[in-house]
């Protein structure tokens, strides 16, 4: 029997394929591996994105490239969109890997390791370009998030020009799935046992305008929360100039959808929201969180930004941190600018010194620390339920409405709870960004 061991690197859309991939492994009789560094095959979807994505990517190749040297790996296939960004070339860049695999063709992932094993380690070979079988459907997935929750994605690409972003590159076009492939795939995995659904997409609230329907994810929201059992639904990647005042209606009128809005402002300064190709502009950003708070006084906020892009000076540094302590998001994620290959930012002028970058992204993340540990303290007293993710039998680790998974801080429940249970909590301390509570 042929192992496969599997190596899933990325974000939440990555790992959604890398699910995809995983059910078409082992529904073709391949047999799925625990061990990536013991296995006749091994597979790694990897991420492109970032500098830092495609680092972690190369280590984990090189170290798939070490385990075959010493004969404890057969045959080395990876894909994703490192492999999609860099073809051919990632054949030079990591010598040792036997195939590579654009998104394209990772529907074909079973049939493609059967031939690198045929072929037995002569000549590497690129899977590149379009199948004509690819279709946006990721029903029949093998789940690697915890059975009580799951990501759901609604659409491909990204239409977007933003002059940082490699994404429209690698992922092309938006591209919105059939609403009634969507509706499928959930009432499918709710009745696996999910019971919170985190909609993803790379610009969920255009979900279909790419097909000239406009508020395409309220129409999807009025049929999710009709499926029995589904009891989150969470909304990440709004993009900000997108949210109008009917998606904020429904997320404040449906007790399913969570208040909880994921929104990357990526800067606050109108010069540099222009050279990022942004639409957004200071006061309509400023207008926007007002308008959330107020339909939704209880909503959590996340949103991440980037320190050190191309004609940022100390002044609109400056005028970012005092947005950001204004705005006041429970939860921000930051990120030094990089000058990414292809993309037109890349080639500005006023390019920031590396040094700086990094060390204003510090700045802003102790300024942001404060503002957290203050919500968190503030939460002191209040009852909350929580989703149970993981238990030991004596104490549990979960999360409310305003922590989303992998990304937010958690609760630390005292007792005893079963992992996919709601409990009835009360917040009784903090642990820096955590929540300390216990079961009511």
């Amino acid at each position: 029997m042929t192992t496969v061991g599997f190596v899933a690197l990325g974000c939440p859309k990555s790992i959604v394929d890398s699910e995809k991939m995983l059910a078409e492994i082992g529904e073709s009789g391949l047999v799925l591996s625990g061990d990536p560094d013991n296995a006749d095959v091994v597979v790694i979807n990897t991420c492109g994105f970032i500098a830092p994505a495609r680092e972690e990517a190369v280590k984990a190749i090189r170290q798939a490239v070490t385990q075959k040297r010493k004969g404890r790996v057969g045959r080395i296939v990876v894909c994703g969109c490192l492999s999609e960004r860099m073809g051919e070339s990632l054949l030079d860049e990591v010598p040792g890997i036997d195939a590579v695999v654009g998104l394209g063709r990772r529907g074909e992932i079973s049939r493609i390791i059967r031939e690198v094993i045929d072929r037995g380690g002569r000549s590497p070979q690129t899977y590149l370009g379009e199948s004509e079988t690819v279709r946006l459907d990721d029903a029949g997935r093998l789940l690697i998030t915890p059975a009580h929750w799951a990501y759901l994605r609604i659409s491909e690409g990204c239409d977007r020009k933003c002059s940082f972003c490699t994404i429209p590159s690698i992922r092309g076009r938006f591209r919105s799935k059939d609403q009634e492939v969507v509706i499928a795939e959930a009432r499918e995995l709710v009745a696996s046992g999910v019971v919170e659904l985190s909609i993803i997409a790379q610009d969920s609230n255009y979900y279909l305008r790419d097909r000239g329907i406009r508020n395409g994810l309220v129409k999807l929201i009025d049929e999710l929360v009709g499926i029995e059992g589904l009891e989150w639904i969470r909304l990440m990647y709004l993009y900000p100039a997108a949210i109008d005042e009917e998606l904020i209606g429904a997320m404040a009128g449906k007790e399913k959808v969570l208040h909880y809005v994921d929104m990357p402002v990526q800067h606050i300064n109108n010069k540099i929201l222009k050279a990022m190709r942004r639409v957004d502009r200071k006061d309509n950003t400023m207008r926007l969180i007002d308008n959330l708070r107020s339909a939704m006084p209880d909503v959590v906020l996340r949103t991440t930004v980037i320190t050190g892009f191309p004609g940022e000076t100390e002044e609109a540094f400056e005028e970012l941190i005092e947005f950001v302590e204004w705005a006041r998001f429970e939860a921000l994620g930051c990120f030094p600018f990089y000058a990414e290959e292809g993309t037109a930012a890349a080639s500005m002028d006023g390019q920031v010194p590396e040094d700086m970058r990094h060390a204003r992204a510090d700045r802003l993340m102790l300024v942001q620390q404060e503002i957290a540990f203050a919500a968190a303290r503030r939460r002191i007293g209040q009852e909350l339920v929580c989703l149970v993710d993981e238990s030991d039998g004596v104490s549990a680790v979960g999360r409310f409405y305003g922590q989303a998974p992998h990304i937010d801080s958690v609760c630390h429940i005292k007792g005893a709870a079963e992992p996919g249970e709601f409990v009835r909590v009360r917040v009784v301390d903090t642990q820096d960004y955590d929540l300390i509570v216990e079961g009511i």
